[in-house]
């Protein structure tokens, strides 16, 4: 072979090259381009759904939530619904006197270990309607709510969890729920930090 034919089978050889690198551009920039498999609405639904359902827990704390429910839908993986929460509110007079006395820290302490089972039993509950309301979501694909704990600076936070969250497959979510609850606490993996 000669120094001539050797350059173009080096050029025709580049030219494939580059064509296969194109066509693979293509190909990932239409799939980038395709619609999600979750809609932004449906996401936005669960999110007002969540903040609805957990904003009316408890009717002496008018600021459970801290913020609005955000959720994102990860290909793949499946929907994660995540919020903050203040599980009992300060007691009044921190304004004026910013740490409360041992008894008030002991009192919120006692009353935030009782409401953490309540907060518990919603999660599972939203966990359970969120799956029944996206859809879009494989059965194969995880519906995870996770909420963040708030804290006061003055508060004994020992053995009380910052983070709670609920996970399970959409699939064996929605069968727990067709045989009326059987299987939930299998199905559902929960997990606090």
């Amino acid at each position: 072979m000669n120094m001539k034919s050797f350059l173009g089978s080096l050029l025709l050889l580049r030219l494939l090259l580059l064509s296969f690198l194109l066509l693979g551009a293509a190909h990932a920039n239409a799939a980038t381009s395709d619609p999600p498999r979750v809609s932004r609405a449906q996401l936005v639904a669960g999110e007002r759904s969540l903040d609805d359902r957990f904003s009316r827990l408890w009717e002496d704390n008018p600021f459970v939530l801290l913020g609005p429910t955000r959720g994102i839908y990860l290909q793949g993986y499946g929907a994660v619904l995540s919020t903050e929460i203040n599980l009992v509110t300060a007691p009044p007079y921190a304004m004026v006197r910013p740490v409360p006395g041992k008894d008030e820290i002991a009192k919120h302490r006692t009353k935030k270990i009782e409401r953490l089972p309540e907060l518990k039993k919603a999660m599972r509950q939203a966990l359970v309607d969120t799956a029944a309301t996206l859809d879009s979501v494989p059965d194969q694909e995880q519906i995870v709510v996770v909420m963040f704990l708030s804290r006061y600076p003055w508060e004994d936070t020992s053995g009380l969890p910052v983070q709670v969250m609920m996970r399970a497959q959409k699939g064996k979510l929605l069968e727990a729920q067709r045989l009326g609850g059987a299987g939930l606490d299998t199905a559902i993996q929960v997990e606090q930090f």
